[in-house]
C-alpha cells in the first residue's frame, strides 16, 4: 500500500474516532480499560499478545511482530445498572440504557524495524445520576417549577451528588522499533480530552471541560512459545475550566435562578502499569496472565476554585489507594479463519470506607468475557467481545456522622447497600493491508 493511501486511512480512523458519541461508564473506579473487541474478549489479559492486533491499544509494542499495516473501527457498548437501598427504599441510578464508546487503531510498517501507531479511545468514563428531589437541573432550563422525584432520604444533606458525568477521549500515537526477532520496544503521548465534566450536588452544580498530556512506554518479548509483556501509561492532571452554579433553596422554591461563576477544578488520572505472560499451549491454544496496577492515590481531592478570586469554593475528599487487578484469556483458534476467546478478571477497587462516595460508587467486581474473530478474506476481518461485569454489593454505614457541611463522603449520609452491574458488547471491523 502506497503512502497516500496509508494516510488517507489513518485520517478516516481518526474522523471515525472523534465522531462517535462517548458516554463511557466507569470499570474500576471511573476507570474504562477495554479499548478493544479483542480486549473485551480476553477480559483485558493482551498485554503479552504478539499475534492480535486487537493488543495494539494495550501495547503498542505488539505492532513490531506484525509484517503489515492494519486499521481497526469499532465501537463498545455498554448497558450499566446501578442501585442503592436506603431507609426509604430501592432506587436506581438514572442515567442512560446504553452508553458507547470509540476503539480506533491504526498501525502503519515504515520498515523491518520501524511501526508507527495511533489510537482513539476513551480510557475514563463515569455516569451516575441519583435524583433526591431537592434541586432539578439548572443547565438547560429556565422555568419552575419541576417535577420533584422522591428523595434518597427524607433530609438529604447539602452536598449529596446528584449528577455525574465525565467523558475523556485519549488520543494516543506511537512509535514502535523491532530491536530483534524477539524484541519489541514503543514510545508515545496520551493526549488527553476531557470532552465533559459534569459534578452536580444538592449544593451546586459544575460544567466544565480541558486536555492534559500524558506518556506511555511499552515492551514485547517473545522466546518461543512464551511470550512476555510490559505497559505504563503515566498519569495526567486536567485543568477542568467550567462554570459553577451554586445552588439556594430558598432562590429555587421562589423561582429564581441562581447565578452562575467562572471556577476551575485540577481532575487527576491515574498511573497504569500491566504486566503480563503468555504461553502456546499448543499450534491452536494460547493462555496469557496479566497483572495490572492502577495509581489511584492520585485521585485525592476535587477542589473548586473561583477562576477570578482563587477562593475555594468546595472540597470534595477521595482519598483512594493504588489497586490491583488479576485477568486471565485464553485464544482458540478453531479455523484458520476463526479465533475464540474467553477470559475472566478480578478487579479491586481503589475506594476504601473512610471516604466513600455516592458519586462513584466503587466496589470490587468480578468480569467474564467471550469473543470470537472471524476472517472474511482480502485482509478483512469482523471481530466481537462480550463482557458481564458484576460488582460486589457494597453495604455502606459510615464511617463517621455527617455533621453538616459539603464533604459527606464517608459518613453516614450516604449510608445503604450498593450494588452494579454492566453488560459490554464490543465489535469492530479490522482491515490489513
Amino acid at each position: 500500500m502506497n503512502q497516500q493511501k496509508i494516510t488517507a486511512a489513518i485520517a478516516g480512523l481518526v474522523a471515525a474516532g472523534a465522531l462517535t458519541t462517548v458516554s463511557p461508564v466507569r470499570a474500576a473506579g471511573f476507570s474504562l480499560p477495554e479499548a478493544s473487541s479483542a480486549g473485551i474478549g480476553l477480559a483485558n489479559a493482551v498485554v503479552a499478545n504478539p499475534d492480535n492486533i486487537g493488543a495494539f491499544p494495550y501495547n503498542p509494542a505488539a505492532m513490531g511482530f506484525h509484517e503489515t499495516s492494519s486499521g481497526a473501527v469499532g465501537a463498545l457498548m455498554i448497558g450499566p445498572s446501578f442501585t442503592v437501598e436506603t431507609a426509604t427504599g430501592s432506587h436506581e441510578s438514572q442515567g442512560a440504557d446504553w452508553l458507547a464508546s470509540p476503539m480506533v487503531q491504526a498501525a502503519v510498517r515504515v520498515d523491518d524495524r520501524w511501526r508507527i501507531g495511533l489510537g482513539v479511545t476513551a480510557p475514563f468514563g463515569l455516569e451516575t445520576r441519583w435524583q433526591d428531589g431537592t434541586f432539578p437541573d439548572l443547565s438547560n432550563t429556565v422555568r419552575l417549577p419541576f417535577p420533584v422525584p422522591p428523595p434518597l432520604d427524607p433530609n438529604v444533606p447539602r452536598g449529596h451528588p446528584t449528577a455525574s458525568k465525565l467523558e475523556v477521549i485519549d488520543l494516543s500515537p506511537s512509535v514502535v522499533y523491532r530491536v530483534s526477532d524477539n524484541l519489541s520496544l514503543s514510545g508515545g503521548l496520551d493526549i488527553y480530552w476531557l470532552k465533559r465534566a459534569q459534578l452536580d450536588s444538592t449544593a451546586g452544580q459544575l460544567r466544565g471541560d480541558g486536555t492534559d498530556l500524558g506518556f506511555n512506554l511499552s515492551a514485547l518479548y517473545r522466546y518461543g512459545d512464551w511470550s512476555f509483556g510490559a505497559a505504563f501509561r503515566s498519569g495526567a492532571t486536567i485543568g477542568v475550566e467550567g462554570d459553577y452554579r451554586p445552588l439556594s433553596r430558598t432562590l429555587v422554591a421562589i423561582g429564581a435562578i441562581p447565578p452562575a461563576q467562572d471556577a476551575e477544578v485540577s481532575f487527576d488520572l491515574p498511573w497504569r502499569l500491566q504486566l503480563g505472560i503468555r504461553r502456546l499451549i499448543t499450534d491452536a491454544l494460547a493462555i496469557e496472565l496479566d497483572w495490572t496496577r492502577t495509581g489511584w492515590s492520585a485521585f485525592d481531592k476535587l477542589v473548586v476554585k473561583g477562576k477570578r478570586t482563587g477562593e475555594t469554593i468546595f472540597t470534595d475528599t477521595n482519598d483512594w489507594r493504588d489497586s490491583s487487578a488479576y485477568r486471565i484469556g485464553a485464544t482458540y483458534q478453531l479455523r484458520s479463519a476463526t479465533q475464540l476467546r474467553v477470559g475472566y478478571s478480578y478487579d479491586e477497587t481503589g475506594q476504601d470506607n473512610a471516604h466513600f462516595s455516592a458519586r462513584v460508587p466503587d466496589s470490587d467486581r468480578h468480569l467474564f468475557s467471550v469473543g470470537l474473530a472471524q476472517g472474511l478474506g482480502a485482509g478483512l476481518s469482523v471481530e466481537a467481545g462480550y463482557m458481564y461485569v458484576k460488582g460486589k454489593d457494597r453495604h455502606y454505614r459510615g464511617d463517621r456522622p455527617y455533621l453538616g457541611g459539603r464533604d459527606i463522603n464517608g459518613t453516614d449520609a450516604i449510608q445503604g447497600k450498593y450494588a452494579m452491574d454492566a453488560h459490554l458488547l464490543g465489535i469492530e471491523v479490522v482491515k490489513v493491508f
